[in-house]
């Protein structure tokens, strides 16, 4: 697949703290095109191309409405790239590409394990997705990276559950690990240090840098077959410091994704 879609999701009613992030796709697109930086990522890819076709915002009355859509893209033979929203966009999102790839690993930056059977009485809060991912057996793997909040129940689901998880506290990129399959790769903008994106709901310091996330996009081993940037708050942000930093990462993504 050579066509990359852009699909934005500006959905945030399973966020349990703070809302905001529904406006996060229109503005991260806002500064990305705002002509204080080049469409070239880091590795000399431009990903001004006529295959990279952003089909803008859907907005979502009904939750799996996000998995419709993402299939409909996917028949049209694209990968994708999605802007959120909150984190419970990505369950959708995963669901929808199990039924066109039969083999896939999910590579997940986050400050939060999001492993929660339930949330608040839902069980597709935000804080649940990848509980409902891997009881789906919709990923051959989970590895979670940057995680610094794990409490007991979170700690037993990614036990019961066979997440891999290299918390914060252990992380060094030399440890990233190889993967055999090839990748979905979910940003939580808050698994980075608030210092460098404080445009999220949920401020966790101790996090990872602007840096150590390239790093963590260029060692992929494997082709990436979709992924997302969700939980920016333009509301929570400063001077646009998170969503230039969400538009960087965009282009890396892009750029990864042609190249491998």
């Amino acid at each position: 697949m050579n066509r990359i879609f852009i699909q934005g999701f500006p959905y945030d009613e399973k966020s349990s703290y703070l809302r905001g992030t529904r406006n996060g796709p229109g503005r991260i697109r806002e500064v990305l095109r705002n002509g204080s930086a080049n469409s070239f990522a880091e590795i000399g890819i431009d990903t001004d191309r006529p295959e990279i076709e952003d089909k803008g915002d859907f907005e979502i009355s009904n939750y799996f409405d996000i998995e419709k859509i993402s299939s409909g893209h996917l028949q049209q033979d694209a990968r994708l790239l999605s802007l959120g929203g909150d984190h419970s966009i990505t369950y959708p999102i995963v669901k929808a590409c199990h039924q066109f790839y039969s083999r896939f690993d999910i590579l997940h930056i986050d400050a939060h394990p999001d492993l929660y059977h339930e949330y608040g009485g839902d069980p597709y809060s935000h804080a649940c997705p990848f509980a409902r991912i891997m009881e789906g057996g919709h990923t051959a793997r989970l590895v979670q990276i940057g995680i610094r909040t794990f409490n007991t129940h979170q700690r037993e689901q990614a036990e019961r559950l066979g997440v891999e998880s290299l918390e914060m506290k252990d992380f060094t990129v030399g440890k990233i690990p190889d993967f055999e399959n090839p990748v979905y790769l979910s940003i939580d903008m808050d698994g980075i240090d608030p210092a460098y994106a404080p445009g999220v709901s949920h401020l966790e310091p101790g996090g990872l840098s602007s840096r150590q996330v390239i790093e963590i996009i260029r060692k992929i081993n494997t082709g990436i077959i979709g992924a997302d940037i969700v939980e920016y708050n333009p509301e929570r942000d400063v001077q646009d410091i998170t969503a230039a930093l969400a538009a960087k990462l965009m282009k890396e993504i892009l750029g990864k994704m042609i190249e491998f």
